[in-house]
């Protein structure tokens, strides 16, 4: 899996397979814990991020929203900046 973007400690990823399911989504990484992100609506899928951590990952997304869903359709890896 692709790593995105990397910012105070979280790791932004995403798969590039075929098979990989619907809503558009983000794979969050911070420490030990795991949050799976819809691009569209920045909610959690699934996981277990911290709220802080989780509120820095929907700061990001929102800022790279449309960079996040060309990736995603396109299937072109590119990383992003980190959030500032």
């Amino acid at each position: 899996m692709p790593t995105i973007s990397r910012f105070y400690g979280l790791v932004i990823k995403m798969y590039f397979r075929q098979s990989e399911h619907n809503p558009p989504h983000i794979h969050a990484l911070y420490g030990e814990c795991l949050g799976v992100i819809d691009i569209q609506t920045l909610e959690m899928i699934e996981g277990d991020l911290p709220a802080k951590a989780l509120n820095l990952v929907r700061e990001w997304a929102e800022d790279h929203k449309l960079e996040l869903m060309d990736i995603w359709n396109t299937q072109i890896f590119r990383k992003l900046p980190p959030l500032e």
